[in-house]
């Protein structure tokens, strides 16, 4: 299914065709549930012809609806999609319109006429009708054609000071409308500091909901202050590069950015090494065009590193290059972008509980690895998951006591879950939401037997490290997904970490021993 792992937060996304043609761009407010209606049964008949040429597609994610629809303005002029070129009109600008009368009104039109005071041009009108939204929310603006006698009901739902009923003068009104103005134009500076203060007191007087509301006003009034970072007009080239690191891999994002536009984004998952950042970037340049600045949200460089990269980038530019580490303005801000499109691990966690089905957001994963290294000093580790993260206080060890002198995973398997269980128990304390043991079927069974002995319905899988597969209870068949997911990234992170932890462990324990024979000797 072409919407799997697809996020449900505002983003752009490009439909292609067999040849990796891009075929059409669209924006979504979340773009899980937009993508999913091109594949509904009652959609239009221009949409099925749409459709049928769809082979793949690609996504990015941005913070707002706003961004996505001017990164869909852009990519589309960029691209010039077949299926977009009938569906829109850049010849009509959008404006935002505050009426020259005693109780001014804010209002969208298309048409601009002595009268009046007017923000813009916007270049999509459903982007100046969020902006109106938000303005008549911050300030209470009216938008009724006539005063009415009595407060309508925007004024009793919040939107409206109601100056129809005298509940505010006209010099408070006139303050709304100036305060207004700053803000459509940009300078939203005092409107964020008073947010900042109602916050606080609604914090402070357990308020919670009205202090989550002016967070997120002052959230859209972050992303509206400025038109979009992409909307920067630059005469050079830019890439921005982000890495997250998730224990055994780092991720890469890096967004392309041509003259202020951006044209395209690609993401890589590396095996962590030492000096992973300069070796992505020598290797990516090594077949990519390079840009005259590159901007990246780490120093990854010691010493004289930067101005060495720099020189060597530049000899493959065959001009000057700089590499940026923004500190604030317009370039953190794409940094910042660029990190919001890097896998997170809400995300890799709810792609978890929805391919595995379980009734809870697995937030806490507890995960066994077997380490026998030989048949002496055979042992177990656990780690433990905090809501995507290792919770290096939870990890456990393990000695094999039940039995000894031989290599028995299952058996092992089944001695340090229960044992972990039992204990859990017996302290009355809280169980993981999910549990993953490092191997095929027979690990499955053997933790599953445990916890059958206990009493307990702990969701379990087991993770096959030869095809990274994951086993369900009760399922002959492995569950087979793309490796690079969010969801396979986090899980194999967790068992790599686990795998690591437990080898260390024997290792120690084998060295302590060595030392103790030869003591003896």
């Amino acid at each position: 299914m072409i919407t799997k792992n697809l996020p449900k937060e505002p983003g752009v996304y490009l439909f292609k065709d067999g040849s990796g043609t891009i075929i059409y761009i669209g924006k979504a407010k979340s773009l899980r549930t937009r993508v999913s209606s091109y594949f509904k049964s009652n959609i239009s008949g221009k949409t099925q012809f749409l459709v049928k040429h769809i082979r793949d597609m690609d996504h990015i994610v941005v913070r707002n609806e706003v961004e996505a629809l001017l990164l869909e303005n852009k990519l589309i002029k960029k691209h010039k999609p077949k299926y977009n070129i009938s569906l829109k009109d850049s010849k009509t600008y959008a404006y935002i319109k505050l009426t020259d009368e005693a109780f001014p009104r804010i209002l969208s039109t298309r048409s601009v006429s002595k009268k009046g005071t007017y923000i813009g041009p916007f270049t999509d009108g459903s982007a100046r009708n969020e902006l109106v939204q938000l303005a008549i929310r911050l300030f209470k603006l009216r938008v009724c054609k006539t005063l009415p006698k009595r407060a309508c009901l925007n004024y009793h739902i919040g939107l409206c000071s109601a100056p129809c009923t005298a509940m505010a003068s006209k010099e408070q009104y006139a303050l709304q409308v100036e305060k207004a103005i700053h803000f459509l134009k940009g300078d939203a500076n005092e409107v964020v500091h008073t947010l900042k203060k109602e916050m606080k007191i609604a914090s402070d007087e357990l308020k919670f909901e009205l202090a989550q509301e002016k967070k997120r006003q002052l959230e859209a009034i972050e992303h509206m202050q400025y038109k979009q970072q992409i909307e920067h007009i630059r005469d050079y080239d830019q890439d921005v590069i982000a890495l997250k690191d998730h224990d055994s891999l780092g991720v890469f994002e890096v967004f392309s950015v041509k003259k202020g536009v951006l044209c395209g984004r690609k993401e890589y998952q590396l095996e962590q090494e030492e000096d992973l950042f300069e070796s992505f970037v020598k290797a990516y340049y090594a077949l990519e065009p390079v840009p005259r600045e590159i901007i990246v949200n780490q120093a990854f460089w010691k010493g004289e590193g930067k101005k060495v990269l720099e020189t060597y980038l530049g000899r493959l530019r065959g001009g000057s290059v700089s590499l940026t580490l923004p500190q604030k303005g317009i370039k953190l801000d794409l940094v910042r972008l660029v990190e919001k499109n890097v896998p997170t691990e809400l995300e890799a966690l709810q792609s978890l509980q929805s391919k595995l089905n379980l009734t809870e957001l697995p937030s806490v994963i507890e995960c066994f690895d077997i380490s026998n290294l030989g048949r002496e000093d055979l042992v177990a580790g656990m780690t433990r998951f905090v809501d995507g993260k290792p919770d290096k206080e939870g990890y456990r060890k393990f000695e094999i006591k039940s039995f000894a002198g031989k290599n028995d995973d299952f058996a092992s398997m089944r001695e340090v879950v229960f044992r972990r269980y039992k204990r859990l128990v017996e302290e009355k304390k809280a169980f993981p939401n999910l549990i993953i043991v490092d191997g095929g079927p027979g690990q499955l069974s053997s933790a599953l037997s445990s916890l059958k002995r206990l009493g307990l319905a702990i969701p379990v899988i087991g993770l096959a490290k030869e095809n990274e597969e994951i086993y369900l209870p009760n399922n002959p068949e492995p569950l087979r997904l793309d490796k690079n997911s969010k969801m396979m990234l986090l899980i194999r992170n967790v068992r790599n970490h686990t795998h690591r932890f437990a080898i260390t462990y024997n290792r120690k324990k084998r060295s302590m021993n060595l030392k103790d024979q030869m003591r003896e000797v």
